[in-house]
């Protein structure tokens, strides 16, 4: 199966490997709201595929996502995205809905924001030698959604995390793998043939036995973090309640992406 380029997340399937590549690279591949519901459709889609075992997420060049689209953001603030209310559950907040095939995150250049947090929320990650991973939430005036509270820290330790959050500084490939960030940095042309491999060696095994192993993870990842991520949320909700103004977006706009230039 395949999308042609027009679309917003491409989809290739072969040998058991669904590959979706986010679509923007005019625009970095940075999250309109239009964006985000093809990720979370195509998620889907792959997800009720019965020949897809593994998916690999990664952006067509140069960027694998510069977060929300901060044109948007500071227009309508639209792909801010829902926030929970009424009890509405964690998960069905996550850019895309459960999966029950493991997902490998191909970081093939910045990830930064809420790109960033896309990056966390798959099962592991293999780096191109050109990534670089950033949270600039303080220097849009956002706070995370997605997880980066909770899933940053687990993977880079509570001080690294907090540096990288409040300074809005980024993280190059290298020492995303010395902090153990990512599993693997590869050379820019050897990403995705990396990343086929390695899902390759899963899709090989024994599907059920790969699935229900990568449920425990996930269930003890929630048992462990759950309270984390609720409190994120509802931090984040309260905030864009009282405080977000797309005007000041728009305003602070050329200054956050020279900032974010000047430092990949």
């Amino acid at each position: 199966m395949s999308f042609d380029s027009t679309d917003l997340v491409m989809i290739e399937i072969a040998d058991g490997i669904a590959t979706l590549t986010l679509n923007r690279p005019h625009a970095r591949n940075a999250l309109s709201s239009q964006l985000t519901r093809a990720l979370r459709a195509s998620m889907a889609a792959v997800e009720r595929d019965p020949t897809v075992r593994v998916v690999i997420l990664t952006g067509a060049d140069p960027a694998f996502c510069a977060g929300l689209d901060l044109k948007e953001l500071g227009s309508t603030g639209a792909n801010l995205g829902p926030r929970p209310e009424n009890g509405d559950s964690v998960v069905a907040q996550y850019p895309w809905d459960q999966m029950s095939k493991p997902v490998i995150g191909a970081i093939n250049g910045v990830a930064v924001t809420g790109g960033f947090e896309l990056a966390l929320q798959c099962d592991f990650l293999i780096a191109s030698e050109r990534a670089s991973f950033g949270d600039t939430h303080t220097r849009v005036g956002i706070l995370p959604g997605w997880g980066l509270s909770v899933l940053l820290p687990q993977a880079v330790g509570v001080r690294r995390a907090v540096e990288m959050s409040l300074t809005g500084n980024f993280m190059h490939a290298e020492e995303a793998l010395a902090f153990r960030l990512v599993n693997h940095v590869v050379a820019h042309d050897d990403l995705l043939a990396t990343a086929r491999r390695l899902a390759g060696d899963i899709a090989g095994n024994q599907v059920e036995a790969v699935r229900t192993l990568l449920a425990s993870y996930r269930a003890i990842h929630r048992m462990t973090v759950g309270d984390g991520e609720r409190h994120e949320r509802e931090v984040g909700t309260a905030w864009s309640r009282r405080t977000f103004d797309p005007a000041v977006v728009a305003a602070r706009r050329a200054a956050i992406m020279e900032r974010g230039r000047a430092q990949t």
